[in-house]
């Protein structure tokens, strides 16, 4: 789950690019939809979120009663890591993939960025700190370019066994990366 305040800094962020209002926003791994309705806050064409598991989707049908955006947001299931839809037009990708930090799973956040070199023409993702080197050349070999980066915060509640306290916050960095595939 994307912490508020980072999603509203991404968000924020992406509308003074003006890479929200008039465009269609993909929210890749939406999860409960943090990023996808806050884009749907600030006039895009359309948004779609997608994930591949039902039971976030679920909570983000329900956040987005409550937060009654100003645009419909579509919520698809399916696979992110596969170009869920040819989308026509400009397309803002927003993201926060899997980091891929744990051994054996690294860099799980690239099929989420091959994913987007394919369908964006400009994208804002979340990752690991220190992850500048990987996601500037994953840019660079796959006709991007990060133009923009935050460092922030990620407050990540306990989720899996190997945390060992109730919250964790992580360094993380946000890129915001030009395509022209």
């Amino acid at each position: 789950r994307t912490p508020p305040e980072l999603a509203a800094h991404l968000v924020h962020t992406a509308d003074l690019q003006g890479d929200i209002d008039g465009r269609d926003v993909i929210d890749l791994g939406c999860g409960t939809g943090m990023l996808a309705l806050g884009a749907a806050l600030r006039g895009p064409r359309a948004v779609v979120g997608v994930d591949i598991d039902p039971a976030p989707l679920a909570t983000a049908r329900a956040n987005e009663r409550r937060v009654g955006s100003t645009s419909a947001v579509s919520w698809v299931r399916a696979d992110a890591t596969r170009e869920p839809l040819g989308p026509d037009g400009d397309v803002t990708v927003v993201m926060n993939p899997p980091f891929g930090a744990q051994s054996g799973s690294e860099h799980a956040d690239r099929a989420f960025l091959e994913t987007t070199a394919r369908i964006a023409d400009v994208s804002y993702s979340i990752h690991n700190a220190d992850s500048a080197d990987f996601v500037e050349s994953f840019a660079a070999d796959n006709a991007g370019e990060v133009t923009h980066a935050f460092r922030a915060e990620f407050e990540l509640p306990r989720q899996f066994e190997f945390h060992d306290e109730d919250t964790q916050v992580l360094d993380v960095e946000v890129f915001r990366i030009e395509w022209s595939g």
